[in-house]
């Protein structure tokens, strides 16, 4: 995106906007081999601008990718102990991102990965209260008292939840499955509410972030963000 030549000297830390005034109409920048002046636009993603003959860093593109994680992957992007990890499937991609928050080794589903500090503390932090809906495995016959307790808080060691959605799927077997949404982000919440209230989980996969859906994407896939979806996670 264009903007003006001394907004993007400043953006890029070699003087503050006023000062970059002064170093442009010195004569000390280029771009793309032409002397600048003030006012005049260029597109630090596209062009070539120089400061005393050196050539600026160009910022990094934002990447917004999203993967469906496997159940056994560690939300890293190293493991001390060898296990398989996030950066495993990011091969490919060019520039450092890190996951947006973090889904439990056994736990699957959708993952967000970026280089955008301030998309990844939008869809973290609680005032925000973006949703994010689980579908769980449990064992047990689930009742509708226990969903309706989880629906109103769980009392955990570090306080009552907030209130979650929840609706019963199906029953398979001696099992359940059930659908949570909450909009916390306390570690191993879905978890800890469900095995307090006397149902353990069996398998957990997380299937939506705001309105941001897992969709077909298989275990191990993973696909970049369109400008929509960045769009109506942030907005």
């Amino acid at each position: 995106m264009e903007q003006r030549i001394q907004k993007i000297l400043a953006q890029m830390g070699v003087a503050s906007r006023r000062k970059a005034e002064d170093i442009i109409v010195e004569g000390r920048v280029t771009v793309n081999g032409k002397v600048a002046a003030v006012g005049m636009k260029a597109d630090p993603a596209k062009d070539h601008i120089k400061v005393d003959g050196k050539l600026l860093i160009k910022p990094e593109p934002k990447i917004y990718l999203m993967l469906n994680k496997p159940s056994g992957v560690v939300t890293s992007l190293s493991d001390p102990e060898g296990r398989p990890a996030v950066k495993d499937f990011l091969k490919g991609v060019k520039y450092r991102v890190f996951p947006v928050g973090r889904l439990d080794y056994d736990s699957e589903g959708l993952l967000l990965i970026t280089n955008d500090g301030d998309f990844a503390y939008c869809i973290l932090h609680p005032s925000k209260k973006i949703p994010k809906t689980y579908v769980i495995k449990v064992k047990g016959i689930i009742d509708e008292g226990v969903i309706e307790e989880i629906r109103c808080g769980v009392k955990l060691r570090d306080g009552l939840t907030a209130p979650a959605k929840v609706k019963k799927i199906r029953q398979s077997g001696s099992n359940s499955w059930v659908e949570i949404t909450i909009h916390e982000g306390r570690k191993r919440q879905v978890r800890r509410m469900l095995e307090k209230v006397g149902y353990p989980v069996i398998k957990l996969r997380r299937i939506a972030i705001g309105g941001l859906k897992l969709g077909d994407l298989k275990p191990g896939e993973m696909r970049r963000m369109t400008v929509e979806e960045v769009k109506k996670l942030t907005e």
